[in-house]
C-alpha cells in the first residue's frame, strides 16, 4: 500500500472522529447555558404611608354667662346713677336728675357687665391631629435587556439577575428558582 494513501486514510479517520467528538460534545454538554445581561433597569413605584401627626394648641374659651341680660349690672348702675342724680339739683330738678341718673347708670351698668362677661375667658390645651403621607419608592421589578444566541431581547423580572440569566435545555430563560431545579 502506498504510504501517502495510508497517511491520507489515517488523517481522514482522525478528522471524522474529531468531528464526531465535537458534535457529540455539543449535544451532551452538561450544565446550563446562560444569556448575557446587557442592562438592568429597576422599576420603582411610589408608596404612600399615612401616619397621624399631632400637636398641642392653646384654645381660649368663654365662661358660661350666668346673667345673660346683665340684670345685676343694670340694677346696680341704676341705683348708683340714681343716688348721684339725687345729689344734684333741688325740687323738681332733683327728681329729674335722679331719674336721669338712674337711666344713665342703668345703661352704663349693663354695658360694664356685658364687657366683663365677654372678657371672662379661660385657656385649655387641646391636641390637634392631622394625617400626613410619607412617600417612599419601592422597587417592584426589573426590566432586563439580554443577549442570547446573538439576539437582543428584554424581559421583566422580579429580581436583579446579575450578569447572566440561566437557560434551560429547550433554550428558554429560567426566570425563577423553581424552573432552575
Amino acid at each position: 500500500m502506498n504510504k501517502s494513501l495510508l497517511v491520507g486514510a489515517v488523517l481522514g479517520a482522525v478528522a471524522v472522529t474529531a468531528g464526531g467528538a465535537v458534535a457529540t460534545y455539543s449535544l451532551v454538554k452538561s450544565g446550563p447555558e446562560y444569556a448575557d445581561v446587557l442592562a438592568v433597569e429597576p422599576i420603582n413605584q411610589q408608596i404612600k404611608t399615612p401616619r397621624k401627626e399631632c400637636h398641642d394648641v392653646a384654645v381660649t374659651h368663654r365662661r358660661a354667662v350666668q346673667d345673660q341680660h346683665q340684670v345685676a349690672g343694670t340694677v346696680l348702675g341704676a341705683v348708683g346713677g340714681g343716688l348721684l342724680g339725687h345729689m344734684v339739683g333741688g325740687g323738681k330738678g332733683k327728681t329729674l336728675a335722679t331719674v336721669a341718673g338712674a337711666v344713665g347708670g342703668g345703661y352704663a351698668g349693663n354695658k360694664v357687665q356685658e364687657h366683663m362677661q365677654n372678657g371672662d375667658t379661660y385657656t385649655t390645651t387641646e391636641s390637634r391631629c392631622t394625617t400626613v403621607n410619607d412617600v417612599s419608592d419601592k422597587t417592584v421589578g426589573y426590566n432586563v435587556k439580554y443577549e442570547l444566541n446573538g439576539k437582543v431581547a428584554q424581559v421583566r423580572m422580579d429580581r436583579d439577575p446579575g450578569s447572566k440569566i440561566p437557560v434551560d435545555k429547550q433554550g428558554q430563560l429560567v426566570l425563577n428558582d423553581q424552573q432552575a431545579q
